[in-house]
């Protein structure tokens, strides 16, 4: 007789074994259970770089005179120093020490020093003499103090309408004294620092910038565009004839006089790291010095020819001042600025017509 079949499950039963293979799937896939499981996958954070400008770069501060670098500038003012420069007083005293000196010329051809001191501050300078009326015009943009002996009423009270702090030796102001060994009028003689000592509150601060100056001197305007240069002859006048040689081993021009090797008292050679000639108007100024001599101005206010020597190169520029208070700009033939190389600075104020600039 055949074994009778099981009885079928019910539909409710079928239902429920499927949700119990369900429950028991689902447990497996959670990690339940005994067999092995997969670790967590541990993704790396991510990291989106910061976008920064460039660091500017370190600049160290520099003297405002000279461009050259210095840990710490002092603040003082610009001290200019009137000196005179007929052939029975030199060497003279303190001249190797100044940022900048102007050259300009007197009566009878004779040349006159305007040196500028702020960098170095030397413990004596001179013959120290009178101010004449091209004076205001090249110390002004300064802001600071100018010490003489002597000058004309008019003149001295144009230097205190330009803004500057006089000092002067006629004045009883202190710092002057008279040198033995040297007859009147070229044995006065000052201390600087007692110059400067008197500075009132509105002239103590360092002076403005007055010239451009490169970072480096390979990078002066005259030293990347020039034309090679080995002397720069000047003709002040039939009396004075001042030239400039490159010197390769100093790295500097030096000065002569009429031929002969120029040097300070202290036995230093006159030297520049810039020579900058100006071809100037020189013009009667009406008046006469005490020998009945015409005293000349020169017109410093207006645009002119220049010449610029550095590291070995000239440059033609051409110079620019639009006021009494304003600096001297010079710009190269393509327009742009003539940045200068940094170190000391003469400059040679030369007569339009009489003077002469000539390069060898």
């Amino acid at each position: 007789m055949p074994t009778p079949a099981p009885p079928r499950p019910s539909r409710r039963t079928r239902t429920h074994a499927v949700a119990l293979g369900l429950v028991a799937l689902l447990g497996a896939c959670s990690g339940g259970g005994d067999g092995p499981t997969e670790p967590p996958v541990t993704l790396p954070p991510v990291i989106t770089p910061a976008k920064h400008a460039a660091p500017a770069p370190v600049v160290p501060p520099r003297w405002v005179l000279t461009g050259v670098a210095s840990g710490e500038p002092v603040e003082r003012p610009a001290l200019a120093v009137k000196i005179e420069n007929p052939k029975e007083v030199r060497p003279q005293t303190g001249l190797d020490q100044a940022d900048v000196v102007w050259e300009q010329v007197v009566e009878g051809g004779v040349t006159r020093f305007v040196a500028v001191f702020h960098s170095q501050v030397p413990t004596e300078v001179g013959p120290i003499r009178s101010v004449r009326p091209m004076d205001p015009a090249i110390v002004a943009p300064l802001h600071g103090v100018i010490a003489f002996s002597g000058g004309q009423p008019g003149f001295v009270e144009a230097l205190s309408a330009a803004g500057l702090q006089t000092v002067s030796h006629d004045a009883g102001n202190d710092g002057f004294y008279r040198t033995k060994g040297r007859t009147a009028p070229h044995n006065v003689f000052g201390d600087p620092a007692a110059f400067l000592a008197q500075a009132d509150a509105g002239h103590a601060a360092s002076p403005p910038e007055q010239f451009h100056f490169a970072r480096r001197p390979e990078l002066a305007t005259a030293a990347v565009a020039g034309a090679p240069a080995a002397q720069v002859a000047v003709t002040m006048s039939t009396y004075s004839r001042p030239s400039w040689e490159w010197s390769a081993a100093d790295g500097t021009w030096l000065r002569s006089e009429s031929g002969t090797p120029a040097t300070s008292a202290s036995g230093s050679r006159l030297a520049a790291t810039n020579v900058v000639t100006l071809r100037v108007d020189l013009v009667a100024s009406g008046t006469v010095d005490p020998a009945g001599s015409p005293v000349p101005e020169t017109k410093l206010v207006g645009s002119g020819e220049a010449l610029v020597a550095t590291g070995g190169k000239t440059l033609a520029a051409t110079w620019t001042k639009a006021s009494t208070d304003a600096p001297l700009t010079l710009v190269a033939a393509d327009g742009t600025d003539v940045r200068l190389a940094p170190g000391a600075t003469w400059v040679e104020l030369v007569p339009n017509g009489t003077g002469a600039v000539t390069v060898g």
